[in-house]
């Protein structure tokens, strides 16, 4: 899979803006390790390979274990590797992403709606808002992962190697 275009160059004054509600999600209040775990899960549930990347890695700089990354796919099953404020923010991350299918019921908005204020739950739905923008960026021009960027490094420094 090769990328089809570079958006944040293609349309410098776009990204800039969508740049500035990250910023903005940096500074409101929410913890980063909780919003990086929701743009995570929003991530998987769209199939952004270039966001799972980022957001994994950035995850495991803040110290969250692997042991608990692996499982945010299924973190329904976790149990308490998950705290309860981080399992109602990926409920409510799946239910608003798949806004779709889900309609985001009243059950979804009333558990979100009683661990989180009512700031603290705009800022998370623009934070999911803003994952969800940048996953369908990201698929729609074929985004490279730094994995993949990695490995394809290797396996050129492995082929340059192999002809000297």
């Amino acid at each position: 899979m090769s990328a089809r275009l570079d958006y944040a160059n293609a349309s410098p004054e776009g990204y800039k803006a969508f740049g500035g509600v990250y910023v903005y999600l940096q500074r409101c209040g929410l913890p980063k390790t909780l919003t990086d775990l929701v743009f995570l899960r929003v991530s998987q549930i769209n199939g952004c390979a270039y966001c799972i990347d980022m957001h994994s890695r950035d995850l495991i700089k803040q110290g969250v274990a692997v042991d608990k990354l692996v499982l945010v796919p299924v973190w329904h099953e976790a149990g308490e590797v998950f705290s309860r404020r981080e399992r109602v923010a990926l409920a409510w991350a799946e239910s608003v992403t798949r806004v779709a299918q889900t309609g985001v019921p009243d059950d979804d908005y009333a558990a979100a709606s009683a661990e989180f204020s009512d700031k603290e739950l705009a800022d998370l739905t623009y934070a999911i808002g803003l994952m969800n923008a940048f996953n369908r960026l990201g698929v729609s021009f074929r985004a490279t992962p730094a994995a993949t960027k990695a490995a394809q490094q290797a396996a050129d420094s492995g082929a340059e190697e192999t002809n000297e």
